[in-house]
């Protein structure tokens, strides 16, 4: 096959692949009535006017979720993303559309979003015990405890700032009081209102009912890289010293250095080998992944002339892209584990 037909080949085929990966929004967008009642529009004004980059991005996720609703069935996410970042996030998709763009906006969140799902169910059935705990740090907008079946035998801690947990709090009151059916899928579920920048963070944890020596999944999707180097490395070392104490998982994404490096970047921790990092605190198993691997994928990647598809075909170490010059960001989700010793008795 020539060099030009192979091109074409290329090119009908991303066609093809980007009409199967497209979120499936309507045209025109449509406020869901929920955010039409009165106290969930004062609670998003609220946060359009008071909150931060940091906690506003809690509501972008949501949207993320939301309007990629044919691949993650979120029961609160159009609720907690709120109609700004829905239409901004809308706008953009109908732009990727328009262009026939190879990276829909949005992919990135839903294919981590998915990964965080799958690795979260599967860290729990690799437990021999029915007694689980799944923390989640910067929770966020974060709606598991309500959508994933996998959580129903663990005991579920939302860790954030505690405006964004009361906020979330008063958003699902709303939604109850319009008779919105909504049921919580995890066996228990308990708010920690506490910055994770804070050294005391976890003794408050450890207040509100979390049990060290019970085995527990630890979720940081989204928030190591909004931390500066000795906050994120302070975080890492406290759960990785869990390892000796029960069966652990750590489940996060980590952005390398060229992500954390752009152009007004609000980011600040970034590792290049996090498979090499995590080893060095006190895991014994860490896997690996970039999205658009066969376990970071879930069919929504199939145009091989996007992004993602060619950051796999270089080595990690490379910085610049040798095609066009631009920075090779990538995003790493890792699944770190440990246990103690099997002889070693827990002195609770």
């Amino acid at each position: 096959m020539s060099k030009i037909e192979n091109k074409k080949q290329e090119e009908e085929s991303s066609t093809t692949s980007n009409t199967m990966a497209w979120p499936d929004i309507e045209e025109e967008f449509v406020i869901p009535e929920l955010l039409h009642i009165e106290g969930v529009k004062k609670l998003h004004m609220s946060i359009q006017n008071e909150w931060d980059y940091l906690q506003k991005s809690a509501c972008q996720t949501a949207a993320g979720r939301a309007l990629w609703k044919h691949v993650i069935h979120d029961p609160l996410a159009h609720l907690f993303a709120g109609e700004t970042h829905l239409r901004n996030l809308h706008t953009k998709i109908q732009r990727d559309r328009l262009n026939n763009a190879r990276e829909v906006s949005g992919v990135i969140l839903a294919v981590r979003t998915l990964w965080f799902d799958t690795r979260i169910q599967a860290a729990l059935d690799s437990f021999d015990s029915d007694a689980t705990q799944v923390v989640l740090l910067g929770a966020g907008m974060d709606a598991r405890s309500y959508r994933l079946d996998s959580l129903n035998k663990s005991d579920v801690f939302e860790v954030d700032f505690p405006d964004v947990l009361q906020t979330k709090t008063s958003l699902i009151q709303a939604a109850l009081s319009s008779r919105e059916e909504l049921k919580m899928t995890a066996k228990s579920l308990v708010e920690v209102a506490t910055d994770i920048r804070d050294k005391d963070w976890f003794e408050k944890l450890k207040k509100s009912g979390f049990v060290p020596e019970i085995n527990t999944v630890w979720v940081l999707e989204g928030i190591l890289y909004y931390l500066s180097h000795t906050e994120a490395m302070q975080v890492l070392n406290l759960i990785a010293q869990k390892c000796s104490v029960t069966s652990t998982v750590l489940l996060a994404d980590f952005m390398n250095k060229p992500s954390a490096s752009l152009p007004n970047s609000v980011f600040h921790f970034y590792s290049d080998w996090p498979d090499q990092l995590l080893p060095s605190l006190g895991f014994s198993h860490v896997k690996l992944s970039q999205i658009g691997d066969p376990d970071a994928n879930f069919g929504l990647l199939h145009n091989p002339l996007n992004l993602f598809n060619k950051l796999l075909r270089l080595p990690r170490t490379a910085q610049i892209h040798p095609d066009d010059g631009t920075p090779c960001c990538r995003l790493y989700l890792v699944e770190a584990s440990g246990s103690p010793p099997p002889d070693k008795s827990i002195e609770n």
